[in-house]
């Protein structure tokens, strides 16, 4: 019978600092052809302004996530998940675990690959546009590649809140919290720019990882002009980001900084930016990391 795993369950065995490597690992393998998943089927919600979408991959792990994502949700996340795993060599399904989790720590994970290769080591000044769950597990796992001595939030609504259950330093707007920031994370359900290129200090590294709909956008034109921009997946960002589609071409997957195929930072002054959209192979190897600690030991 396939293994049935909740929110609960996957949180007992999943962690960041195991998620970060293999993320990394999943990132090289599908900039590098290993790693077979086709575009995400959305399918419009117009009723409820809602997106629910279907995500398959095989990287070594087989599998499909179900999505939904509500962006008005209020009092409930925005986003639930199922991932459903599957036995490679034979099809038979092994495994049903909730995705919601996975998918709020697999984005922060893909962060925080990125700002380790990007980022400049003496980064100290971290400032988050957001304050929801990516908010807060974007601040986990960037505090396991950088050493931050400060960490601004802002966001229209719960930032105080999210300031004294973190620790960490409220703003009264955006721009006070990016100006002077070292890494800034720009974590939204905003469809229209949020962060401005005049506010990023020579040296930034930038993760944004909301406005994945061809429409919408998170940076403003100045942001993505100043930037040296990369991505999870070009075919995905292209097809489905926005601000990569106003980029325009010229941009690096970070599977290939990785793998030692681009160069990622070449000055201490360059701005630099990861834009994610989130792709199938995080999650379904998100979740095979999840199902092997749960099996028994041999």
């Amino acid at each position: 019978m396939s293994l049935v795993l909740d929110e609960a369950a996957v949180r007992r065995l999943l962690r960041m600092e195991d998620l970060i490597p293999a993320m990394a690992q999943a990132l090289a393998d599908l900039s590098a052809g290993k790693a077979v998943q086709p575009f995400r089927v959305v399918l419009p919600i117009t009723d409820h302004q809602g997106f629910f979408g279907v995500m398959p991959a095989y990287a070594g792990a087989l599998g499909a996530k179900l999505v939904s994502f509500y962006p008005n949700n209020q009092g409930i996340p925005t986003h639930h998940a199922l991932i459903v795993l599957f036995r490679p060599e034979t099809g038979e399904p092994i495994a049903i675990m909730d995705g919601r989790l996975i998918t709020e720590m697999r984005t922060a994970a893909a962060s925080a690959v990125a700002t380790h290769l990007l980022a400049r080591p003496d980064a100290s000044v971290l400032a988050i546009i957001g304050s929801g769950v990516q908010a807060r597990s974007h601040l986990e796992a960037l505090r396991l590649v950088r050493s931050f001595g400060e960490v601004r939030v802002w966001s229209p609504r719960n930032a105080r809140a999210f300031a004294e259950q973190f620790g960490v330093q409220a703003m009264g707007s955006a721009e006070e919290a990016v100006r002077g920031a070292h890494v800034v994370v720009a974590a939204t359900s905003s469809t229209t720019p949020v962060l401005m290129g005049e506010w990023l200090s020579p040296g930034t590294h930038v993760n944004a990882v909301g406005a994945t709909r061809p429409e919408w956008r998170e940076l403003d034109d100045a942001a993505l002009a100043r930037a040296r921009v990369f991505v999870d997946s070009k075919e995905a960002a292209m097809r489905e980001s926005g601000d990569i589609i106003a980029a325009g071409q010229g941009f690096a997957e970070i599977g290939e900084v990785i793998a030692g195929a681009r160069p990622g930072r070449t000055t201490a002054d360059e701005v630099t930016l990861f834009k994610s959209v989130g792709v199938a192979v995080e999650d379904v190897v998100s979740a095979d990391l999840v199902y092997r600690a749960a099996l028994p030991p041999a």
